[in-house]
Formats: structure tokens, C-alpha cells, sequence
């Protein structure tokens, strides 16, 4: 059943139902927007390791950053008694704490824009009677779900906190940027149904089923993707397609028992990645080709033709990401275009859905 604006009668109050309907979908478009920027920041956080330079959860009083040079004094001091600043910046000073606190301040700035866009919208809506009550309840659940991801990231910070720690766990991480993509999925598949609440008339099953196929196969990319980051895979075996020298690495299962090397050996994280983003890859250009030799309307040819750009960006950007050694804009490039990627296939998937039995 599509989720949809409260209902009109005929007439005036029809197009009333429209203008409602076109608010919310660009309310929700631009919010799917914003999360997109998020991973973005999260990814130049990570990449710049300040992720830890803020030490407290403070939702309401963090919204202001130090005022005074006393308050900046009891940040940097809270700082210096992690393990990140003993282990890696026992030389910093006053400045360049500054330097990597401003990325996690904006960072962190931005995730409350996004709740107070999201839930300051919502309560005006359901104040004008223009949501459905299904919409209303899915539209509140997203708002939980934000400030579910909102205390998983608060969970996954306190990891680095811990005894010998210089970075946060690496599941921990994936577990985050795993909801904000499920977030921002969520947010994009209601606008789409808003906008457009019928399905498209015609919509061949098999395509569907393809396009289906590659959004699996792109998450689990994206979870690998994620260990990649957390377990700093990407600065070691940097050629391609070898690792060094080899298609599979001599060090895959080094880790007892064999499961450990799936999310903690460097070597086999890194390869599963590779292969996955090769297998999705490939996945992706076969349902393409398979689409668009179908012929299928224009809104789907041309969602099928963003998707197929984005996916041979997304290679691209992997290999370079690699060879590069992680260079900072290429990492944040490659991680937004993942995201971006996942939404074309999502919107493909929309344009695709069957009718309802």
C-alpha cells in the first residue's frame, strides 16, 4: 500500500491534496539530501581522525561550541586523556586540537539540523491534517530511527575512549554508517511514494528482480566497505588488481578461528571488498544492458542510465581511493558516491514496483 497525503474530496481541496503531496516529497527530498552530506561529513571526519575530539554526548548544550579560552582549555584536556592523543599526537597543541575539533563540531551540528528538519516539517504537517495516519507513524518512526543512529554513533565514539584505543571499533562503525544508509533509504523510498503513490503500469518482473539483486549486492558491498574504513584496510596493498602479487592474498586466513579474518585481518577484508565490488560491479552492468535493451519507458531508461554512470564512477573511485593510499577527497568521494549510487538504484527500483495484487 503506498504511503500517501491525507485524503481530499473532488475539487478544490483535490488540488489542495496535490500542492500537500508535491510539499512533502521536496520536504523529504531534501532531507534524503542532507543525510547524503552527512556521510560525507562522517567519512572527512573519520579519514581526518576527528571523530574523537569531542568527549561528551550533549545533545541540548553541544549545539554551542567553546566561547572562552578556559572552555577550549577543558576540551583539549579532556582529549589529551584518550589513547588517540597519547599514541599519535602526544606533540599537539592547543591550535591543532582546534583544527580537528571544528569537522566533529559541524559534523555533529549538522545530524541535529537534520532532526529539527525533520521533525519541525513533520509536526506542522500533522498540525494542518495533510498526512495520512500511516504517513504520519512511518514519518515518527524515521524521527526515532534518526535518533537511534544518532546514540549508535555517541556508541560507536566511545569505543575509541577505550584502554589503547586510536580509533573507534570497526563494527562498530559499519553498524553506523549501516543505519545512517538505512535512514536515508527510508526518507528517499517515502518521497518517491509520495510524489508518485501508483506504481508504473507494465513494469517487467525480471528487471525488477534485477535492479532488487544489485541493491542487496550494493549493501553488502557498502558493509564491507565499512570494515575496510574501520580496520584502516585501505593503506596496505596498494596495487590493483594484485595484492601483493597475488589475485588472493598469501595472508587471507592468517586469523584462527578462519571466521576472525572476515572483519579483522587487513589482507582478507580488503579482498572481500575488492571482490565484492567486482561481482556488484559486474551485476550492476549486466542488469543495465538487460534493461535497457528491453526497451522500458523513458523513466526508467533514464533512471537505468544515471545508475550505470554511477556504478563505473564507483569503480573508478575505489581504484583511485586504493592506488592513491587513501587520499582524503578520494575516500570522501568514493564513500557520497555509494550513497548516491544506492539511491539511483532505489529510485530504479521505485519506477519498477508491481502493481498491488
Amino acid at each position: 500500500m503506498p504511503f500517501d497525503v491525507r485524503e481530499f474530496p473532488a475539487g478544490d481541496a483535490l488540488r489542495e491534496q496535490d500542492r500537500n503531496r508535491r510539499l512533502i516529497s521536496l520536504w523529504l527530498f531534501a532531507l534524503a539530501f542532507m543525510i547524503v552530506v552527512m556521510v560525507g561529513l562522517g567519512g572527512a571526519t573519520r579519514l581526518t581522525g576527528s571523530g574523537l575530539s569531542i568527549m561528551e554526548w550533549a545533545p541540548i548544550a553541544g549545539v554551542l561550541p567553546p566561547l572562552s579560552h578556559g572552555a577550549w582549555e577543558k576540551l583539549f584536556a579532556l582529549y589529551r586523556a584518550i589513547p588517540q592523543y597519547r599514541l599519535m599526537h602526544p606533540d599537539m597543541h592547543l591550535a591543532g586540537f582546534q583544527h580537528i575539533f571544528w569537522l566533529e563540531y559541524v559534523h555533529r551540528l549538522w545530524g541535529r539540523l537534520m532532526g529539527a528538519v525533520l521533525i519541525v516539517p513533520l509536526a506542522w504537517f500533522v498540525w494542518r491534517r495533510a498526512l495520512s495516519r500511516a504517513l504520519a507513524l512511518r514519518l515518527l518512526g524515521l524521527f526515532v530511527l534518526g535518533g537511534l543512529q544518532g546514540a549508535i554513533g555517541w556508541f560507536m565514539v566511545a569505543s575509541g575512549f577505550e584502554k589503547g584505543a586510536i580509533a573507534v571499533s570497526p563494527w562498530r562503525l559499519t553498524l553506523h554508517l549501516l543505519f545512517a544508509l538505512a535512514l536515508y533509504a527510508g526518507v528517499l523510498w517515502t518521497a518517491l511514494s509520495v510524489r508518485r503513490p501508483r506504481p508504473r503500469p507494465g513494469a517487467p518482473a525480471s528487471l525488477r528482480r534485477l535492479v532488487g539483486a544489485c541493491a542487496v549486492l550494493l549493501s553488502i558491498t557498502i558493509a564491507a566497505g565499512g570494515l575496510v574504513a574501520g580496520t584502516h584496510a585501505g593503506f596496505d596493498y596498494n596495487t590493483f588488481p594484485l595484492m601483493d602479487g597475488r589475485l588472493v592474498p598469501a595472508a587471507y586466513g592468517a586469523l584462527h578461528p578462519f571466521l576472525r579474518n572476515l572483519v579483522a585481518n587487513i589482507a582478507a577484508v580488503q579482498f572481500d571488498h575488492r571482490l565484492l565490488a567486482t561481482l556488484t560491479a559486474a551485476l550492476f552492468v549486466v542488469t543495465v544492458g538487460v534493461g535497457l535493451a528491453a526497451r522500458p519507458p523513458r523513466a526508467v531508461a533514464r533512471a537505468l542510465a544515471v545508475v550505470g554512470v554511477l556504478v563505473l564512477v564507483q569503480y573508478a573511485l575505489g581504484v583511485a581511493t586504493l592506488l592513491s593510499v587513501v587520499a582524503i577527497p578520494l575516500a570522501v568521494a568514493h564513500q557520497v558516491n555509494a550513497a548516491l549510487l544506492l539511491g539511483a538504484t532505489l529510485v530504479t527500483l521505485h519506477q519498477l514496483r508491481a502493481e498491488p495484487a
